[in-house]
């Protein structure tokens, strides 16, 4: 808006706006006082472009200004969530896990692990819960990469996850914090409506969407399905605080059920012809991160995974050349549908050269 507010600009309206009889021109007294002025002047309408910015909610707006417009709302940012699973120690009989123990993986940069029951070695092993030390994805670690016992504890042999750790979630990130204010003052929610409930579900950590099923069961009677920030389905943990907090402030006498999405695994199988020097195992983990990403995009915002896009992805790996018989779970050219309660996440690839 202020664009046009040079320094040039306001020096030219007080060189116009100075006495006839005074030299203005550049080299005179009065220009070399003036243009530091039109100097901190036009520094001043920058700021003023900034405030305009910065105080209306959009994409263009600093984390930190969004958080305070939110805030009028009642929104606050979602705070990181810890990953969770279980560790399998295994040492000498008897021997005692304290909780609050220290795991972590073997790499450089190592992800640490707590847990968080006691736990003692019967018949060579024990099984505890642990979350990750710190909240965030790179928690969400797959199975097997737990190696390390941290600090002073002996009788310990072995330590590993025998599954992945899952549910852990970054600080909400700025797009999904606006999506949440858009909905508070897009669709008002009052007297215990289906936007009330939404959002109740939406300010739970770990929740990355959800839908609402009003009188799904008769009157008063409503049901939420959730689905976790990583656009799959939820841990119990997640549904439970979900239930607790809609319990908390649902209107009297409302009947209140909350499930988590169901997982519909899509599977893609093809025939594929493969550039010189190209392998196998990089294109299918390549089309299997662009499948995950393109699925959580469509996560509970469609109600059929299109066999085009599908064909799309695999069209757009420079590696392939050429493919035929594309199958999404067995089935060639044709929309996969989705269920209310479901979402689409990504399953096994199959691709035979």
């Amino acid at each position: 808006m202020f664009e046009h507010q040079t320094k040039e600009a306001i020096l030219q309206r007080m060189r116009d706006a100075s006495p006839k009889e005074i030299d203005t021109r550049q080299g005179s007294i009065t220009y070399d006082l003036l243009s530091p002025a039109a100097i901190e002047l036009a520094h001043a309408y920058i700021e003023l472009d900034h405030v305009l910015k910065f105080g209306f909610a959009g994409p263009e707006q600093p984390s930190e200004y969004l958080d305070l417009r939110a805030g009028e709302l009642g929104l606050t940012r979602r705070p990181s969530v810890k990953a969770e699973g279980k560790l399998v120690f295994s040492g000498d009989e008897d021997t005692i896990i304290p909780e609050g123990t220290a795991v972590s993986t073997d790499e450089e940069e190592a992800v640490i692990f707590i847990t968080t029951e006691p736990g003692i070695i019967k018949q060579k092993k024990a099984t505890v819960k642990a979350v990750a030390a710190a909240g965030g994805k790179r928690g969400n670690v797959d199975k097997g990469r737990v190696k390390l016992v941290l600090g002073n504890l002996s009788g310990i042999v072995t330590v590993t996850n025998p599954e992945e750790f899952v549910n852990g979630a970054e600080t909400e990130s700025d797009e999904s914090l606006l999506v949440r204010y858009f909905d508070r003052v897009r669709r008002p929610a009052t007297s215990g409506n289906a936007w009330h409930y939404r959002q109740w579900a939406l300010e739970v950590r770990g929740v990355g969407d959800v839908k609402v099923f009003p009188v799904w069961n008769g009157g008063g009677t409503v049901k939420l399905c959730v689905l976790s920030e990583d656009k799959i389905a939820p841990n119990s943990t997640i549904v439970q605080d979900v239930r607790e907090a809609v319990d908390a402030r649902r209107p009297v006498g409302a009947s209140v059920t909350v499930v988590p999405a169901q997982e519909l695994k899509i599977n893609v199988t093809a025939n594929v012809t493969l550039a010189s020097g190209a392998v196998l195992a990089n294109v299918k983990a390549l089309f299997s991160d662009k499948l995950k990403a393109f699925l959580a995009d469509l996560a509970f915002q469609s109600p059929v995974v299109p066999y085009n896009r599908i064909f799309g992805l695999l069209l757009d790996i420079e590696a392939v050349t050429d493919f035929k018989n594309l199958t999404i779970n067995g089935v060639a050219n044709q929309n996969l549908n989705i269920g209310d309660e479901q979402v689409a996440v990504a399953g096994t690839v199959n691709f035979v050269v």
